[in-house]
């Protein structure tokens, strides 16, 4: 068989190329609803693609938004410790960053006096200046997110909600676009129970 005779083949004809058998073609069979399936499939996927990279830009901001207003109810002050640090980590309670919980003293700016627990050294001596966190009533806070450990996280919201929400759009438009099937289905029926009998006559 020939180039040229060839299903899809291209031939060059007058300088120009025309695509044979082509889905794009026109022919009597194909239906209304063959077109369109094939552009619900085109949606789904750039309705899917704009979801999710959307979504994934708001998750980055919110949890931006979230350390920015952390950052802005927190200030450091200058605290000491009132006792001895531990010696040991205590691992019962899973987690832990090489520190310990001890009991801290610091005057605020008012004058007033605060204590409360920071987390501090092993074996830090009583008397040891530590920097915590503070919230307007005067209650240690965790330190604010910032810089690299910010921008980690920011970026893995970022990645887990993107696809999350790409995914939940693309199954939606795959339930519309199942049912356009079972639609075009059941026109097949229905067209066979009409030319069927024919084709024994």
């Amino acid at each position: 068989m020939s180039q040229d005779s060839q299903p899809g083949a291209i031939h060059e004809r007058d300088g120009t190329q025309i695509q044979h058998e082509g889905r794009w073609r026109r022919n009597s069979l194909r239906r209304h609803s063959d077109v369109v399936e094939v552009w619900v499939v085109l949606v789904i996927w750039l309705l899917a693609v704009a979801a999710g990279l959307l979504a994934g830009v708001l998750a980055v901001q919110t949890v931006e938004s979230a350390f920015s207003a952390r950052a802005a109810r927190a200030h450091a002050v200058s605290a000491v410790l009132t006792d001895h640090a531990a010696r040991t980590l205590d691992t019962t309670g899973g987690y832990d960053d090489g520190r310990v919980w001890a009991d801290v003293r610091w005057i605020d700016a008012d004058g007033s006096v605060h204590t409360g627990r920071a987390k501090v050294l092993l074996g830090a001596p009583a008397g040891t200046r530590v920097t915590v966190w503070t919230d307007r009533t005067g209650r240690v806070v965790p330190a604010p997110v910032t810089g690299g450990e910010a921008m980690l996280q920011e970026s893995l919201a970022g990645a887990f909600v993107a696809p999350s929400v790409g995914a939940v759009v693309w199954g939606a438009g795959w339930v519309v676009r199942n049912r356009l099937i079972r639609r075009r289905m059941a026109e097949w029926g229905e067209e066979w129970k009409q030319i069927g009998p024919r084709w024994g006559t």
